[in-house]
C-alpha cells in the first residue's frame, strides 16, 4: 500500500562575481533527494528521496510538507496535464501516479535485464518525457541509455552516447536545444533538438574545472541559461547560453543534487535545490548537519514553467 503521510518538515571561473550562499528550507534528511520540480498550478514543490523510496511536496504557503512511501526507489518524475497524476520513473519502469488514491499504473519496463535504474529526467516543450539510465554496478560502466516517452506512451531510444549515469537533462526555452551529461565525464554536453523529435549536432557544452564536483540536475531560466547542481562541489553554477560560467550558488552541503525555480503567484524567483547524504562519512556527516535538505536561493534570474506530459492513463 502507498502512504501519503503528513511529516513535520566552457571555461567556468573559479569563483564567479555574482555567487550568493542558498539557505537551508527543509531539513527533510533525504538519503539521495533529486528530482526538483515546482508546479505552477498548485504553487507546491515536489522532490523525491530515491534511495528512501519517498515522494515529497512542500507548500510554501502554509509550510505544510507531505510525502508519499512508494514500491520501488523514484528516481524521477514529471507533472501531468492531467493535475491529477504524475509520470514516475521508477527504478526499472515507468508508470502513472494517482496522487489522489496513491495508485500506479505502469507503463513501460525500462532496460530489462541490464544492472541499471531510472535516473535523471524532464519533459520537452512538446511535453514528451526524456530521461537517461544509470549503470547499478561499482565501478559504474557506460551501459545506460537516453530515452523519449511519447505522447502515445511508446518508447523510444534517443541516438546519444551511452551513458553510465545520465543527468542535466533540460531544454532551453524555444525548445531547440537539449542539454544533458553523463556525471563521470564532468561535461555538460549539448544538442540540436527539433520538434518532431530529430536530434543532431551533439557537441560539447562545458566542462567543469573546479577540483572537485561533477554535473548533477538541471534547469534552464527564462533567458536561456542553464543552472547546474554540482555534485561534490557545494554550488550551483549558471552558464550562458555559450557554456561560460556567468554566475553561482554557494551551498551549504557537501552533494547538491537537483534544482528547479519557483515561487509564489509565477514569480519562478526562487531557485529550490535537494541535496544528498549517501556516501558521506559519520565524520563529515557531524560537519554537514543538513546534507540531504531542501536549500533556496533568490538569483538575479527567473525560471520558466516546467512542461507537463501530455499523456493520459488508459
Amino acid at each position: 500500500m502507498i502512504a501519503n503521510e503528513p511529516s513535520g518538515l566552457p571555461v567556468p571561473s573559479p569563483v564567479a562575481p555574482s555567487a550568493q550562499r542558498a539557505a537551508l528550507l527543509l531539513d527533510s534528511t533525504s538519503t539521495l533527494a533529486e528530482g526538483a520540480t515546482w508546479c505552477a498550478r498548485s504553487g507546491r514543490f515536489y522532490w523525491t528521496d530515491i534511495e528512501g523510496q519517498k515522494l515529497w511536496r512542500h507548500d510554501p504557503a502554509d509550510g505544510s510538507t507531505s510525502l508519499w512511501r512508494l514500491p520501488e526507489r523514484l528516481a524521477t518524475f514529471a507533472l501531468c496535464a492531467n493535475a491529477r497524476y504524475l509520470l514516475l520513473g521508477l527504478a526499472t519502469h515507468l508508470a502513472f501516479f494517482d496522487l489522489e488514491t496513491g495508485t500506479l499504473q505502469r507503463i513501460v519496463d525500462v532496460e530489462p535485464g541490464l544492472d541499471t535504474r531510472v535516473n535523471d529526467g524532464r519533459c520537452d516543450r512538446q511535453g514528451r518525457f526524456v530521461f537517461g539510465t544509470k549503470d547499478e554496478a561499482s565501478p559504474v560502466r557506460t551501459i545506460g541509455g537516453f530515452y523519449r516517452l511519447n505522447h502515445d506512451l511508446s518508447l523510444e531510444r534517443l541516438p546519444l552516447p551511452a551513458p553510465s549515469i545520465s543527468n542535466s537533462i533540460a531544454f532551453s526555452p524555444d525548445g531547440a536545444t537539449m542539454y544533458y551529461c553523463d556525471s563521470p565525464s564532468r561535461e555538460i554536453r549539448v544538442c540540436d533538438y527539433r520538434a518532431d523529435g530529430s536530434i543532431g549536432n551533439d557537441r560539447v557544452f562545458t566542462l567543469l574545472t573546479d577540483a572537485d564536483g561533477e554535473p548533477d540536475g538541471s534547469t534552464v531560466d527564462s533567458e536561456g541559461g542553464l543552472w547546474n547542481a554540482q555534485w561534490g562541489g557545494r554550488r550551483v553554477v549558471r552558464y550562458g547560453v555559450d557554456g561560460v560560467e556567468s554566475e553561482r550558488v554557494d551551498v551549504p552541503t557537501a552533494q547538491p543534487s537537483c534544482v528547479a525555480f519557483g515561487g509564489a503567484s509565477g514569480s519562478f524567483d526562487t531557485l529550490y535545490i535537494t541535496s544528498a547524504r549517501i556516501g558521506i562519512e559519520p565524520d563529515a556527516l557531524a560537519d554537514d548537519a543538513h546534507a540531504g535538505g531542501v536549500f533556496v536561493a533568490t538569483p538575479a534570474r527567473r525560471g520558466l514553467p516546467e512542461p507537463v506530459f501530455q499523456g493520459a492513463p488508459a
